[in-house]
């Protein structure tokens, strides 16, 4: 799916992350890539993370339920009248077809990429009044939705008590939109949204953006450094000179010890290394996605001699950082791998594409099918299968 009349430039320019946007129907066509029926045959599988979040009117106020799958079959057989939403994780890692539509978004970094989650609603149903840290498209798929944007929120934003939701405690609408099939809007981080079903058979697929925090990348960061860290590694003053007063931290023992800091958290390089293999970790580490048994380079070598295209697992992250002289760091589910000249080159086109035909230089090469086969055989690519 691609876009016929949306100007990028003009968006980032003037609408990511400063305000709100309602797109009307921007692709060249729009096909809704997944039912309601499918979407719940999802939600009832092991592997795969889904909500349903119900909503009773029964007393003068609002009780809202949410129950984690996965759901026995019957489940959605006995839901009642009252309003309900079931919210599928990460439908793009099982789905090509709902894969397909972050394609049209990779104006953004794909770094950034989350994922694609789906929600299914019956009339009315929804999951209140929120904000989110980060940014989201949502597409409406099937049915329509009216959606409800508010003001900007922050830590100090009252909460209502729930355990599972962080629903607002009051909501005041400044904008209100009833999306149709093929509509998109544009929500940035913080603003307080609400999206409720018109109709039953309500499809919306929510394409969201990473944004770590500074204590999360503060935390993980060190973790990771510490574990590199020896016990030996100390602080010592070969040149210390006696003091007018002993208890006096000195400007030079303060500045010795912030740079044993600073040093280990100012090294660029390492962070970088560190920052591409820590961002493109699975979503979900648990999966399993390598083949039942590897293949050798030669096999390797032979069906993609035949034109057979290399396609990237949707559940797999890939990102690379430019080097010296012209290699790549790339990084794919968590890993960094080393990359230079036709390697380089090679890995620079696996990440702009879902999709790669390997051209016989890369063949030839054994450095870039020795890539390929270490992919492979961790399931971060392969072949599609008819």
């Amino acid at each position: 799916m691609q876009f016929k009349n949306f100007d990028i430039d003009l968006f980032l320019r003037d609408t990511w992350q400063k305000q709100p946007l309602l797109i009307k129907n921007p692709w060249k066509s729009w096909k809704n890539p997944l039912d309601p029926d499918e979407l719940a045959g999802l939600a009832c599988e092991e592997e795969v993370e889904s909500r349903l979040i119900t909503l009773s009117r029964k007393t003068r106020s609002d009780i809202w339920k949410a129950e984690h799958g996965p759901f026995p079959e019957p489940r959605f057989n006995t839901l009642g009248k009252e309003p309900w939403t079931l919210l599928v994780q990460a439908v793009d890692h099982h789905v090509p077809e709902v894969a397909a539509l972050i394609d049209p978004f990779r104006f953004i970094p794909g770094w950034r990429i989350d994922d694609v989650m789906v929600s299914c609603a019956s009339d009315a149903g929804g999951v209140g009044p929120h904000f989110d840290q980060y940014d989201v498209f949502l597409i409406q798929g099937l049915g329509k939705r009216r959606w409800q944007i508010g003001a900007v929120c922050d830590e100090a934003t009252e909460l209502l008590p729930h355990d599972d939701l962080r629903l607002l405690a009051s909501f005041e609408a400044t904008q209100e939109w009833v999306l149709e099939p093929g509509d998109i809007l544009y929500v940035p981080p913080r603003f307080a949204h609400n999206g409720v079903a018109v109709g039953d058979d309500c499809m919306t697929y929510s394409i969201g953006f990473r944004a770590p925090a500074r204590s999360e990348l503060l935390g993980a960061w060190c973790d990771d450094l510490l574990e590199h860290l020896t016990d030996d590694d100390r602080y010592a003053d070969p040149g210390l000179q006696r003091q007018a007063n002993s208890s006096e931290i000195t400007p030079e023992a303060l500045t010795a010890l912030h740079a044993m800091i600073t040093e280990k958290l100012g090294d660029r390089e390492a962070f970088a290394r560190w920052f591409g293999a820590y961002n493109s970790a699975r979503k979900y580490a648990d999966m399993e996605w390598a083949p039942e048994e590897p293949l050798a380079l030669e096999h390797l070598r032979a069906v993609l001699a035949q034109g057979t295209p290399l396609i990237r697992n949707p559940a797999s992250r890939f990102s690379f950082v430019r080097g010296d002289a012209g290699g790549v760091l790339l990084f794919v589910d968590g890993a960094c791998h080393d990359c230079a000249g036709d390697t380089a080159a090679f890995a620079e086109m696996l990440c702009a594409g879902d999709c790669v035909a390997v051209g016989a230089k890369a063949l030839d090469s054994d450095a870039v099918m020795e890539l390929i086969t270490r992919l492979f055989n961790q399931g971060s690519v392969g072949f599609e299968i008819d």
